[in-house]
């Protein structure tokens, strides 16, 4: 019954959006050919692993706050060839070779970038439907996408997801900014996101530690409208959040959640658990291919 869902069709099939150009840019990371998109108003780069993601299940990956396209290393390609998917990784804006920030991030940059730049990533690409899988700050954007457009999720996966802010949050912020004023952590993080790299820090780090982002929170009515099934994962040593952030998740989302607290593991559960993770996703991933074939993909 999944033929047609992971069938595969020539890209001359359908044309791709207007939007959607082919860049010229090297991605350190991987071979595969830099894409630049026009979303919301930006140009945002991405990249594509396997066939043509309109022709197949896709798992779009969203990274964390300080991430990029490169950041992943070959996390993306692994698991989607492993679970028989197509995978396609953007980098929102202001990261990587992304439009650069054109000023302070504003408080609901989070809901921004769910509800007016992924879908319009997911249009530039003929994507209906796919699954997310987020890091940190991109998992709350897989959550707050997911809860948006149900018609449009069919999983999220998230590793380190914040639906709060929450002292520990902050701690790790402070801490951050802290290695970025003393170290060679902004040359290093120019390594992946160029000219950048500190107007990128800066933007993540202001709004975090902003008195008017305290209050922040993916709300229990938000969480409670997803439909599709999570699986939220977090280190037990995460230096970003607290298992709270795991609990909010479960009894917001309810039934369709699960949530595992990784020990031995701080913020990046796919490099430093890497085979829990692949463990649990692919079981997750099959999930869903077992629940039977949606609609067609492509729109």
């Amino acid at each position: 019954m999944l033929r047609r869902l992971f069938g595969r069709k020539s890209l001359a099939a359908t044309p791709l959006r207007p939007g959607l150009v082919t860049g010229r840019k090297e991605l350190k990371a991987d071979d595969s050919p830099v894409l630049e998109v026009r979303a919301d108003g930006h140009l945002v780069r991405a990249v594509s692993h396997g066939q043509d993601p309109r022709f197949g299940l896709t798992i779009v990956f969203l990274h964390e706050g300080l991430g990029s396209i490169a950041q992943w290393k070959h996390f993306p390609d692994t698991l989607a060839r492993a679970a028989g998917c197509n995978a396609l990784v953007y980098e929102r804006w202001g990261h990587g070779g992304s439009d650069p920030l054109s000023g302070p991030r504003k408080a609901d940059f989070m809901e921004r970038e769910a509800h007016a730049t992924l879908p319009e990533v997911l249009d530039a690409f003929g994507l209906e439907k796919a699954i997310l899988f987020g890091h940190s700050d991109g998992g709350s954007i897989a959550l707050l996408f997911a809860a948006r457009y149900p018609e449009r999720t069919l999983g999220v996966m998230t590793e380190a997801a914040h639906v709060f802010v929450e002292e520990a949050s902050l701690a790790g912020v402070r801490a951050a900014v802290e290695r970025f004023d003393t170290s060679d952590m902004e040359k290093r993080l120019s390594l992946y996101h160029g000219g950048n790299a500190e107007s990128m820090f800066r933007g993540w780090a202001d709004i975090w530690l902003s008195a008017k982002f305290r209050d922040w929170t993916i709300p229990p009515a938000t969480l409670a409208a997803i439909q599709a099934p999570v699986l939220a994962l977090q280190g037990a040593d995460d230096e970003y959040g607290s298992a709270a952030q795991l609990q909010r998740i479960q009894t917001g989302v309810g039934a369709a959640a699960k949530t595992i607290l990784i020990p031995d593991c701080a913020h990046e559960p796919h490099v430093q658990a890497r085979e829990a993770v692949m463990e649990e996703a692919l079981g997750f991933i099959a999930n869903i291919k077992a629940a039977g074939e949606p609609p067609d993909m492509a729109v």
